[in-house]
């Protein structure tokens, strides 16, 4: 079973655009969709609205850095500081190129720090590109299902 990716954005336009650039990449994963750090904190400790949701992690979180509630550098803190979920792999997908905000991402354990590119045909690349990497290509951390998955294949 694939595990999901988590897409955690507030902004409606870039949500969609994101939604299609996924779309288009043609993965099998399911695209699970939160609209602010709040929420995507409730998915990833199971707890709220997602107390019920299936154990397991998401394959790769693409994460807005400028969310209403908790802010992408909350969520990212939390997943770090979590035992279960700090080998998630974390991409902040966000419109500020403040090197206060990559030097920040990156000094507490983000995966990539990607600027959401205006141009619609270049959003949709970078998502797909994205998207691809981390759920098929990157090689998960060993003793995750995953890698264990793959060295039978």
């Amino acid at each position: 079973m694939l595990k999901p990716i988590l897409l955690v954005e507030d902004d409606p336009r870039d949500l969609e655009l994101a939604l299609v650039a996924l779309e288009r990449s043609q993965l099998a994963n399911e695209v699970i969709v939160v609209r602010d750090g709040e929420a995507a904190l409730d998915y990833l400790m199971r707890s709220g609205e997602y107390a019920q949701r299936p154990e397991g992690n998401p394959a790769v979180i693409l994460l807005d850095l400028k969310m209403p509630k908790v802010n992408g550098l909350e969520v990212l803190q939390t997943v770090r500081n979590t035992d279960r979920l700090r080998s998630v792999p974390v991409v902040m997908l966000t419109s500020s190129h403040e090197e206060t905000d990559v030097l920040r991402s990156y000094q507490l354990g983000v995966n990539a720090y990607v600027v959401k590119p205006v141009e619609f045909k270049h959003f949709v690349e970078a998502i797909a590109d994205l998207g691809i990497f981390w759920a098929v290509l990157n090689e998960p951390p060993p003793g995750s299902l995953r890698s264990a998955r793959r060295r039978h294949e």
